[in-house]
């Protein structure tokens, strides 16, 4: 009987232990650690449901998150609520985790988004008249980006050396007196109706309905290093391999043939490594 009782013991501890192996291995499949989650806006969205596909073949899971602001993405970045980004411009990443005090790093390159002068009223920025008012983001990356926008159209002419950082006071001459008006990034496209010109970022013309290659009266070109896209992760785990690898994947052939086809100029894929944007501020 002792010799019964035991074995049922034994067998019971047997068991037990079997049960919670297999507890754990479901808890460890279905737990969040598993799976990389990628906040971007929502332009980027298509090209990032290709790169969840790619990236499952690599037996890694990306939960792609969408924000519809320039601020959130860095804060849940920080938060740790997601594991990396890929939304915005290296030049405004900078400025962002500066002024916040947030530990990220950049760890690869995506795409150059050209920024583009839209209007409802005119079809040439020459038709520009006097007094007239133009639609900026007011974000300081992106307003200095626009004002260099502005001058390139040759309508307003900023200080020497102006390198995109900066607002309005940069500019030293507005010979037709526009009434230059800076407002959310997200809120410019909404100003069409009332200004005559509205600055947009491609992201938000798409998210607007315009199709920035089409629509545009004026482009960015897309030789500017500041205003490359990048990937964001907290700079603990810049060299983490997974992370690593789903940057990989998004400089894969299929993904850049994919960008070129889906977005026809309005995104232009950058394949270089990160360290290709080293010292990328320039002045005008």
């Amino acid at each position: 009987m002792k010799s019964s009782k035991n074995v049922r013991n034994i067998f019971t501890i047997i068991l037990l232990g079997v049960i919670l192996v297999l507890a754990a291995c479901g808890s460890k499949s279905k737990s969040d650690s598993d799976v990389i989650k990628v906040g971007v806006g929502s332009a980027e969205i298509p090209t990032w449901n290709l790169v969840k596909e790619l990236a499952k073949e690599e037996g890694i899971e990306i939960e792609v998150v969408k924000f519809d602001d320039y601020v959130q993405p860095n804060l849940a970045l920080a938060d740790g609520e997601i594991d990396i980004n890929a939304f915005q411009t290296v030049v405004y990443f900078d400025s962002f985790k500066e002024d916040r005090k947030l530990d990220l790093s950049a760890i690869g390159t995506t795409s150059i988004w050209p920024m583009g002068m839209y209007s409802k009223e005119i079809t040439d920025v020459s038709d520009l008249k006097d007094g007239d008012q133009v639609i900026l983001p007011k974000d300081p990356t992106n307003l200095g980006r626009a004002l260099l926008l502005l001058e390139k159209a040759e309508v307003i002419t900023l200080k020497d050396g102006f390198d995109g950082t900066g607002g309005t006071e940069n500019i030293v001459d507005n010979p037709k007196n526009l009434k230059i008006t800076p407002v959310d990034a997200g809120q410019a496209a909404r100003g069409l109706d009332d200004a005559a010109v509205a600055v947009i970022n491609s992201d938000m013309a798409i998210k607007s309905g315009l199709n920035p290659t089409h629509d545009s009266i004026f482009r960015e070109d897309a030789s500017n290093k500041s205003y490359v896209n990048i990937i964001a992760a907290q700079t603990k785990r810049k060299d983490d391999e997974t992370l690593q690898k789903i940057v990989e994947i998004y400089h894969a052939d299929k993904v850049k043939e994919f960008i070129e086809e889906e977005f026809k100029g309005a995104a232009v894929p950058v394949r270089e490594p990160i360290s290709f944007l080293d010292h990328y501020k320039q002045t005008k």
